[in-house]
């Protein structure tokens, strides 16, 4: 587990605290509210949905649990602790790790290097550590090419490690992705709509890693516009709309919700 500031030795409290949660976020744009009033909580060990139609404000929430948007009022906290104000960067440290609809891998880096540059807190980061701890330096990095190639062998990339990474179908860059954020060894994985796109096949051995991932203990959190996904994956459905907390539940009980039917046939927009 990440540590957490403030907390150095874990109290019973943090650790019963909710691992993500958001409280009455409220995200504008001028006079758009992309996200109004939203409030979810992600438990420890959980694989939860959020669904919900078109510009909902699904990846806007993600943005702001991700730190890359800072909410206009409102609160998240990541193990009980307040880190409305923090960015990706302490988001990351904190154990949250995000993947994006449109994975774009740095073209022209092969698909081992892409992976790399996951890996956080490196000492050969520190240009002086290159000169004065060469040894240091060298064994983090063996051990980092190490277990960038675990991953890949996990997503089943191993055999195109040293292609670049702009040779990957759109499938087998969601997976590239995937293992380039397993490199920080996050808690809790947001997954950004990791079917769209992708052929039967590669969705088959997405779903089956996210699986076990969760069988490893990540705690993560899917936007999905594949229900079918969403009812194998996810015990736990939230749905939005227009920015707003529609309704939650198990996934039969949400695809029977009258509002949420609505709600996507009535095509409601954020």
């Amino acid at each position: 587990m990440h540590p957490v500031a403030n907390d150095p030795n874990g109290s019973t409290e943090t650790k019963r605290a909710p691992l993500v949660e958001a409280r009455d976020l409220v995200k504008q744009f001028g006079g758009l509210r992309a996200v109004d009033g939203m409030s979810i909580t992600l438990h420890r060990g959980e694989m939860m949905g959020l669904i919900g139609p078109n510009g909902a404000g699904k990846t806007t929430l993600f943005n702001l649990l991700a730190g890359s948007l800072r909410p206009t009022s409102g609160e998240i906290r990541i193990s009980g602790q307040a880190v409305s104000h923090e960015g990706p960067e302490r988001r990351i440290a904190r154990g949250v790790g995000r993947t994006f609809q449109i994975p774009k891998p740095f073209a022209e880096m092969t698909v081992l290097e892409n992976v790399l540059t996951g890996g956080q807190h490196q000492a050969g980061e520190h240009i002086w550590k290159n000169f004065l701890q060469p040894g240091r330096v060298a064994s983090q990095e063996k051990a980092a090419v190490e277990k960038a190639r675990s991953l890949l062998e996990f997503v089943t990339l191993s055999g195109l490690e040293s292609e670049p990474a702009r040779v990957l179908s759109g499938g087998q860059r969601k997976l590239l992705e995937l293992a380039r954020i397993l490199m920080a060894d996050p808690e809790t994985i947001l997954l950004d709509e990791p079917a769209a796109g992708v052929n039967p096949t590669l969705l088959e051995l997405i779903i089956d890693r996210v699986l076990e991932l969760n069988a490893r203990g990540k705690s993560i959190l899917l936007i999905e516009h594949n229900m079918e996904m969403v009812a194998r994956l996810c015990g736990r459905v939230v749905v939005m709309a227009a920015g707003k907390h529609l309704a939650e539940g198990s996934p039969v009980e949400v695809s029977r919700d009258r509002t949420v039917i609505e709600a996507y046939l009535g095509g409601v927009a954020a």
